[in-house]
């Protein structure tokens, strides 16, 4: 799904990342180039089922040698392929992670290297994702969401958001946050996407793991606020999200009542 990757991409920039590199199927590189002129799209062989070759990313290390922050799995749908890429990752272990989507079915096979790293990874899923990295029924992590969230950021090390109508953040040092403030709009396809390039975006730009996903999360609420004012409460698409968060960046400083420019 190309047009998720344009989503995830273009909120990275939004947030604030200086150069955003593409790595994705040789089929969809040169349509992304074009959509996106601000980006490097760099063409990863893809296989007979139009997913990014399992064991084939031997371009992978030398795009991450020049990573700040890396966003992996939005658009995919391949979760083996989606498993190798988190092995090339982990290992390289110089930019900050974010996994969301396919990266995020297969993350049960790679809990122990996760644990291990220096710097928490930033985990993005919502009530099925989650069930899948916790090897559970869905209707488990539902009837118990704080505990859900709470175990998976103890079980990977990880900041671990828990999508929903109240999103729930659980960090490995033990701290909870919830945010309800998004509204049902934001349940819209590519929504999920977006949030993730919006975390990979102000991690990019420094912003510590934890730092990074509350205001994430925040930007992404309120984002969606504001195009429920404008648009309505449901309808509106997630690319109607991006053009919200620089402007919202902008207003920070002066809600905490910051007069410098």
């Amino acid at each position: 799904m190309p047009g998720g990757i344009q989503l995830t991409a273009e909120a990275a920039l939004r947030a604030g990342a200086g150069k955003i590199q593409i790595a994705t199927i040789e089929s969809a590189a040169l349509a992304l180039g074009m959509a996106m002129p601000e980006a490097a799209v760099f063409a990863l062989p893809e296989d007979a089922a139009g997913e990014i070759a399992v064991g084939d990313t031997a371009l992978l290390p030398q795009l991450l040698e020049r990573c700040d922050a890396v966003v992996a799995g939005p658009a995919m749908s391949d979760a083996n392929a989606a498993s190798s890429i988190t092995c090339v990752l982990v290992d390289m272990g110089k930019a900050q992670l974010v996994f969301d989507a396919a990266n995020l079915m297969g993350l049960a096979d790679h809990a122990d290297r996760l644990r291990s790293m220096a710097r928490p990874a930033v985990l993005t899923p919502h009530v099925g994702e989650l069930a899948a990295m916790l090897c559970c029924d869905p209707d488990l992590v539902e009837r118990d969401r704080l505990n859900a969230v709470r175990r998976a950021s103890q079980n990977f090390g990880a900041v671990c958001v828990l999508k929903g109508s109240t999103s729930l953040i659980a960090a490995p040092g033990g701290e909870l946050f919830a945010f309800a403030g998004g509204g049902v709009g934001l349940a819209t396809g590519g929504s999920g996407d977006v949030m993730a390039g919006i975390v990979a975006g102000l991690c990019a730009r420094g912003a510590e793991p934890l730092d990074a996903t509350l205001w994430a999360v925040w930007l992404h609420g309120v984002a969606g606020r504001r195009c429920a004012e404008q648009i309505g409460p449901i309808g509106y698409l997630a690319r109607e999200l991006l053009a919200h968060v620089p402007g919202l960046m902008r207003e920070i400083p002066a809600a905490n009542g910051d007069t410098a420019n």
